[in-house]
């Protein structure tokens, strides 16, 4: 963790000196006063500054990031990682050529690995913080898939008068079709079994 010692007339000039330097603002850092200003003799002879240390605190998002930087070198990819922040939470969108290993078969190696992003980041936080780790669209391309889907199988179930099991899903995928079908005059939805084999089932209201 980085740490700087910096001095000032006063301790808040000293620690507004420090800030400038690490260019983050007070809640980045963590604050220790190893010596008191003195003004000294005649408020001249052998006055002494303040002398401030100031500690870096590790940042969620910049640790998360890190840790995927890391992921991403060691399996020998040249991906670029854009971050953007909305309601939700953080999103960081991976940029690059060979961006299919890192998808997965219907996106379960990128679950996987915004499962371990958000380890990390939690650690480093006091409060919760959620990001969600993209791929050229694929969540979005994704929900649409599953949208599509959900209005197959619920005319499947209005036409035949049969409840319609899915296969296994994500609890993110489930939530997609739950909340997409939520509306739906003639059928609900439900979820059925434990996890990682919960699945949803498609029945007339």
């Amino acid at each position: 963790m980085k740490k700087i010692v910096v001095t000032g007339k006063t301790i808040d000039e000293a620690v507004k000196n420090g800030l400038g330097q690490l260019g983050v603002p007070e809640e980045r850092v963590k604050i220790s006063v190893l010596e008191q200003p003195s003004k000294g003799l005649f408020g001249l002879i052998g006055a002494k500054d303040a002398r401030v240390e100031l500690e870096l605190l590790p940042d969620a998002i910049e640790e998360a990031v890190a840790f995927l930087q890391e992921v991403l070198r060691s399996m020998k990819l040249d991906v670029r990682i854009e971050q953007k922040q909305d309601k939700d939470g953080t999103q960081l969108h991976l940029h690059g050529s060979e961006l299919g290993m890192l998808i997965g078969r219907r996106g379960q190696t990128l679950d996987a690995l915004q499962y371990l992003v958000n380890i990390v980041a939690n650690r480093f936080s006091d409060r919760h913080v959620r990001i969600v780790l993209d791929a050229e669209q694929f969540r979005e391309r994704r929900t649409k898939t599953l949208q599509e889907l959900a209005d197959r199988l619920a005319e499947r179930v209005v036409r035949t008068r049969k409840e319609v099991v899915l296969e296994p899903m994500s609890p993110a995928e489930r939530k997609v079709i739950h909340a997409w079908l939520q509306q739906h005059d003639k059928v609900r939805t439900f979820s059925r079994g434990d996890e990682p084999n919960r699945r949803i089932v498609i029945v007339l209201r």
